[in-house]
């Protein structure tokens, strides 16, 4: 007493009741001590916090100049670390050794305050894991090498140079594909596989210094940009077929002949897409099936589950044991699941080839990534199609493997010898798609009538001119804004261009840009306004290449550019 009286008026506490309380047990004065120090240590430590989020709030995503202090920042907080994992250390071995006589609840502010503090550290450490770039030590020469005007990349130590970033680039992609399919075999083909993909993948983010929460600004942004440009379009702009097909058919009839035929691009993922169709009754009606062994199953070709795979497919197709030719379920890199029928209803001698399973199979996803391109030899020469053209490795090993089965082994010769007069018919979705489509290719020369029905084949599958020539035969089919018919890498370069205009062109801060963007996906709302602070800026300038912040940061003065390696 008395109440203390501030701001005018009284309150409920005296002026003697803010002081930290004293600890009447041994060791009492050391954890007094402890606590004090703490105490300290953590105002610091969140007004350190407090000025890296003030600072890293200010600038735009390409004008990183009012955010120059940040590495102070980020230097400091690390050194107080350090502090902070002794007085860890600290209160852990005095709850340990000197908590003796100790009030409980004195001890559970020490037990809580150690808690806090470990949590902490591994916190930091895990982030330090995630944020770690195994690139970084060797962007920093490169980049002041360019500042400096070191543009010779025809000399010796600049070529080396470059060849150690790109080589250890490729290591560390295929040391992260290794890592994410640690449940394949280790085997050559697994080996030259991985390797592939990681020089394509390094090499497509190796002219850009883009963080991941870089791209998500850019992609939120791009996201809103198409969202307002598809809301001024007008509504009754439809066009009924594609443009650059044309309409040999009445639509309706090419309809459904394509939803006819889906069902067996279906009925190749097997039982799980099954099950997955149908939860219900999927399970029971295969559960009979999927041990049981048929006397004239070994005229087919089996793989893993077979019974529940062979099972599942007469349930989507409707057809008959006797209707099938080959089945193969035999599923690795290169090598993928197909199976040939008997379609009557059609009069088509139908190959079916699977499209990626699920992560555990692995397999699938390699084959889709193998976009470096490899040699199709085809057998057309009809319009202009060149022998040897270039395709994606992955989907055309996949082919030449159908193709050498089919013909080599006599499955097609089988099948027509049984119904001379069907015509053959190919199809797939997503990776079979595609497969299917080069399938076709392959064939086509020896079987003029066949058709091959692609539901979402992937992207930049086929060179122009066999493109061309496919709309012979080749009838695809993608679904609204399907990814996978989008996806190549024409494609993916020209999204990190439009990525890179976007973040080079918005003057908001990442953070409300990020905001903004993760409201508009999950709740939508009215697409940003996009304000520019380089409006001005010429097209082709914001093509290049986007620098590090050691390069936007123009020395001596505080202006900012984007300009080429």
């Amino acid at each position: 007493m008395p109440g203390m009286v501030v701001f005018g008026r009284r309150w409920g506490i005296a002026s003697d009741d803010l002081v930290l309380p004293g600890f009447d047990c041994h060791g009492g004065a050391v954890l007094h001590s402890y606590i004090v120090v703490l105490l300290i240590l953590l105002a610091v430590i969140i007004l350190t916090l407090c000025a890296v989020v003030y600072v890293s709030a200010q600038g735009t995503i390409m004008n990183p100049g009012p955010r120059r202090s940040m590495p102070v920042l980020v230097y400091l907080r690390a050194v107080l670390y350090i502090p902070e994992f002794v007085w860890a250390c600290l209160g852990a071995v005095w709850v340990s050794d000197s908590s003796g006589g100790c009030e409980p609840a004195e001890i559970g502010l020490v037990i809580g305050a150690v808690v806090a503090s470990w949590i902490i550290l591994l916190s930091m450490i895990l982030g330090l894991l995630i944020v770690f770039d195994p690139l970084g030590s060797l962007r920093r020469p490169t980049l002041i090498g360019e500042a400096s005007g070191l543009r010779d990349l025809q000399s010796s130590e600049s070529s080396q140079l470059f060849y150690t970033a790109r080589s250890l680039a490729v290591r560390v992609w295929e040391s992260r594909l290794r890592l994410l399919c640690c449940c394949l075999p280790q085997d050559d083909n697994h080996r030259a596989a991985f390797s592939s993909i990681s020089q394509l993948v390094s090499g497509f983010f190796s002219d850009t210094d883009l963080v991941p929460s870089d791209i998500a600004a850019g992609l939120a942004l791009l996201h809103q940009e198409q969202d307002k440009m598809e809301h001024c379009r007008d509504p009754d702009d439809v066009i009924p077929h594609s443009p650059s097909s044309p309409i040999r058919e009445d639509l309706e009839v090419e309809l459904e002949k394509a939803a006819h035929f889906m069902q067996f691009a279906v009925a190749a993922y097997g039982w799980p897409l099954y099950v997955y169709s149908n939860p219900l009754t999927g399970l029971c009606k295969l559960s009979g099936d999927c041990c049981h062994n048929r006397n004239t199953e070994s005229d087919l070709v089996g793989g893993d589950n077979f019974g529940c795979n062979f099972s599942s497919i007469l349930h989507v197709t409707g057809l008959q044991y006797r209707d099938f030719i080959h089945i193969s379920f035999h599923n690795q890199i290169y090598e993928i699941p197909f199976f040939v029928a008997l379609d009557h209803k059609r009069e088509a001698v139908l190959v079916a080839v699977r499209g990626t399973l699920s992560l555990k199979v692995s397999s699938d996803y390699i084959i889709v990534l193998m976009f470096r391109r490899t040699e199709l030899h085809t057998s057309c020469k009809k319009k202009n199609i060149e022998m040897g053209t270039k395709y994606p490795k992955g989907i055309s090993q996949a082919a030449n493997y159908i193709y050498k089965k089919l013909v080599n082994d006599g499955i097609l010769s089988q099948a027509f010898s049984i119904a001379p007069e069907y015509r053959l018919v190919i199809t797939g979705h997503s990776l079979g798609a595609g497969t299917a489509s080069l399938l076709a290719a392959l064939l086509h020369s020896t079987y003029p009538t066949l058709k091959c029905y692609a539901f979402s084949p992937p992207g930049g599958l086929m060179s122009k001119a066999l493109a061309e020539y496919s709309k012979q035969f080749v009838i695809s089919v993608v679904l609204g804004k399907d990814l996978v018919p989008r996806l190549s890498i024409p494609n993916m370069e020209d999204l990190k261009r439009r990525i890179l205009k976007m973040v080079s062109n918005c003057n908001k801060p990442k953070y409300k840009i990020l905001l903004h963007g993760c409201w508009y996906e999950v709740f939508g709302g009215t697409p940003d306004d996009f304000p520019t602070e380089m409006e001005n800026r010429r097209e082709e300038a914001l093509n290049q290449p986007l620098l590090g912040e050691e390069s936007l940061l123009v020395s001596l003065g505080l202006s900012f550019s984007l300009g080429p390696l």
